[in-house]
């Protein structure tokens, strides 16, 4: 009961930012008065930024009422939404459902299943996220029918099945079909204010990017497997890079990317490839955390050798709710009846392989809230919580006069901020801005110099910033905030910050008097 009454009391502000300030001042008198603010840090609060919290997972025949499906968490001892802990939803939906007809698109009837789940999400402020899968041996005809009827090669599996058609990933009439897809698919979803970031390969069973298939193993066609997953796996990032130009791109790490295998050791090629696709701007994402005769040494070994220059995002390998037994695993810590010791498992991964992203999968995100200490653990712990430890600002000045901002920042998160990806070009920038009474920004200053994706956990950064102050005399309020330089240099990125804020995201600091 004691444990319970704690946990319900540090779970209190989990939805908002506490709107009384709690800034810690400590003043100096140099220079007519200096102010050195050290913020109150905020450890509890979900910060919905980009790239970064929980994904939540939604089928693509999911209805209206799966939004508000709740959730009892013990700890709490009441039910909760997984929309109110997420950042991001994750819809991994077939090309057939999106594109059913040559040159028509699901997204443009509203009636439509996939249309209604996107406007769900969007109407809910979540952005989106997406993979499209293509090839049809496990789920069904993923690749439109007409494809195959303009004369696309395919492979099919079982002919019981017939409907199970995989299409060749070298075949031409299939490339034109699915560029063409790709480019409306991008005309619709390039906006990071819709699109969290797209699952950017989709080959292979389930878009794995593993168990790919390149030719009908009973015939006596041969083809040069690895020319040929080069040169799709160049094709298809290629078409995604082009295309998806303002949203974070991802790439399955796994060691037979590409390949017709899925159970083999690391193929000697798949690393260089993986780089060809993050040199082009792609970031990295596995499927299969948790699953530890899957996810093993060369996976951790290659997510350690991107950490803090790409971000990570997981997923994990285990469905526990369904057909999977999991209590089977080599590392004999899962026992059958308990998916929390999976959860256990997947949440250890994500810290090692420091994590962005976390997934709430559908069938499995009951027993993460059932394990609630995991689901708070990664908000305050995991992906980036970015935080203005110490700010010294000047309290009262001349009017025309030159001032310097010292302003020391922490990430204490175990991820990282990832400002530096080739789609997102460094455009958020740490700001400053001076309020009026109305909470109007009278003037603002940019530090090009500070970069929030050299922040991390442990390492504290400072800057020196010179301004000019050039606004007519009377009182202001300093403010800080991570502006978005292509949005007219608006607040973008929560901060980990327990104190007061304006309605459009700046940090309330301290006073200043103009003289």
């Amino acid at each position: 009961m004691i444990k319970s009454a704690l946990l319900l009391l540090m779970c209190l502000p989990v939805f908002a930012y506490a709107q009384t300030s709690s800034v810690d001042n400590e003043f100096n008198d140099v220079n007519g008065g200096t102010a050195l603010i050290k913020p109150k840090y905020d450890n509890k609060t979900v910060l919905r930024n980009p790239l970064n919290g929980w994904a939540m997972y939604a089928s693509r025949n999911a209805e209206e009422s799966y939004w508000d499906t709740e959730f009892f968490v013990p700890e709490l001892g009441h039910t909760v939404k997984a929309i109110d802990y997420a950042s991001a939803c994750y819809i991994r939906t077939s090309w057939s459902s999106l594109n059913p007809h040559d040159g028509v698109y699901a997204w443009n009837n509203p009636n439509s299943k996939i249309a209604k789940l996107i406007k769900g999400a969007e109407k809910r402020g979540l952005p989106v996220a997406f993979r499209i899968v293509v090839d049809g041996r496990d789920q069904g005809q993923n690749t439109p029918a007409f494809v195959f009827d303009a004369g696309a090669k395919f492979y099919l599996e079982n002919p019981e099945n017939p409907n199970r058609q995989t299409p060749y990933p070298q075949d031409p009439i299939f490339r034109k079909y699915y560029a063409k897809f790709i480019e409306a698919f991008a005309k619709e979803f390039n906006d990071p204010k819709r699109t969290s970031f797209i699952d950017a390969y989709g080959l292979g069973k389930w878009g794995e990017a593993h168990h790919v298939v390149y030719q009908d193993p009973k015939t006596t066609e041969t083809v040069d497997i690895e020319k040929t997953k080069e040169e799709v796996l160049d094709w298809v990032t290629d078409l995604y890079a082009r295309t998806f130009t303002k949203i974070p791109l991802v790439i399955n790490y796994h060691r037979l990317v590409g390949h017709p295998e899925s159970w083999a050791p690391a193929n000697p090629n798949s690393e260089r490839l993986l780089e060809e696709a993050i040199a082009k701007g792609y970031s990295l994402r596995h499927d299969a955390f948790g699953m530890t005769g899957y996810y093993r040494g060369w996976e951790k070994d290659f997510a350690k050798k991107w950490n803090f220059k790409r971000p990570i995002i997981m997923e994990g390998g285990w469905i526990t709710s369904k057909t999977h037994s999991y209590w089977t695993d080599p590392s004999d810590k899962y026992r059958k009846g308990h998916p929390e010791d999976v959860r256990k498992g997947e949440y250890e991964a994500s810290k090692e392989a420091h994590v962005n992203m976390m997934d709430f999968r559908v069938g499995d995100t009951e027993s993460w809230f059932k394990e609630f200490d995991l689901v708070q653990g990664f908000i305050s712990n995991g992906g980036y919580r970015l935080y203005p430890d110490e700010v010294k600002l000047p309290k009262q000045l001349k009017n025309n006069t030159t001032a310097n901002i010292k302003h020391q920042w922490q990430n204490m998160g175990w991820g990282y901020f990832p400002n530096n990806i080739p789609q997102w070009n460094y455009k958020y920038k740490v700001a400053f801005a001076l309020l009026d009474e109305q909470n109007k920004v009278k003037q603002f200053f940019i530090d090009q110099k500070a970069e929030p994706s050299k922040w991390l956990k442990g390492n504290a950064m400072t800057n020196d910033l010179k301004v000019t102050i050039a606004i007519p005399r009377g009182k202001y309020t300093w403010a800080v905030a991570i502006v978005d330089t292509t949005k007219d240099n608006q607040p973008a990125i929560k901060l980990a910050v327990d104190g007061e804020l304006t309605p459009s995201g700046w940090v309330k600091l301290t006073e200043l008097k103009v003289q």
